[in-house]
């Protein structure tokens, strides 16, 4: 009897990538909790909203890692499920960004640059990291491309923080801070489009083959 359990080359190495996806993913959820911890707090000291907002972010994405979790393994449709709310959470992330950017453009206090230096930094590193041990997952159906694409936006939304802090301290102004913000809810909005877009597909092509 062979040592094998799994049926075919093909199931193993279907369940080794899933296996591997979920531990991932529990990576990235743990350094998503506590990033959101540090900038919601950091946030609110320094009076950035781009802090603010990339807390939020950071928040968004250990729910959307605690939903691929709970999805994985699951029919594609379901997934594909997810992957519409997440799309929509992300949506409205960008959405939330653009209304507490507006409303700082008409109330502008000019945020503590050092603290949005520093935290961005941290930031940067901890997304940096999540985005490398998730690339290799890019790539798979639309719950898969989610995952990827939060990581992606939050490298790039963590360098745009770091570029504010140098623009508040170089000008004494709240401006960068604020164009930032714009850049980040404009990344959210792109990602939530592609993402709907993809599951949509998923779906359409599902029910295109119970059809036939």
């Amino acid at each position: 009897m062979s040592a094998h359990c799994c049926s075919s080359e093909a199931t193993c190495n279907t369940a080794q990538a899933t296996g591997a996806f979920r531990r991932v993913l529990w990576i990235a959820l743990v350094v998503n909790a506590l990033m959101f911890v540090v900038e919601a707090v950091s946030g609110l000291a320094a009076g950035s909203v781009s802090l603010q907002a990339d807390a939020l972010d950071f928040f968004g994405d250990a729910v959307n890692y605690g939903v691929s979790l709970l999805v994985l393994g699951m029919a594609l449709h379901r997934r594909a499920l997810a992957s519409l709310l997440k799309g929509a959470s992300m949506g409205l992330f960008g959405l939330w960004v653009i209304g507490s950017t507006a409303y700082n453009v008409m109330f502008q206090t000019v945020p503590e640059a050092e603290i949005m230096g520093v935290v961005g930094v941290l930031a940067l590193l901890a997304n940096v990291g999540v985005a490398i041990i998730l690339y290799r997952h890019r790539n798979g159906d639309s719950n898969r491309r989610s995952v990827w694409l939060c990581s992606r936006n939050d490298a790039i939304g963590n360098i745009a923080v770091v570029l504010a802090a140098s623009g508040v301290f170089a000008t004494g102004t709240a401006w960068p801070d604020l164009i930032v913000a714009t850049i980040m809810a404009s990344l959210a909005l792109s990602a939530s489009v592609q993402v709907i877009r993809h599951a949509l597909t998923e779906r359409r092509g599902m029910a295109s083959a119970a059809a036939e």
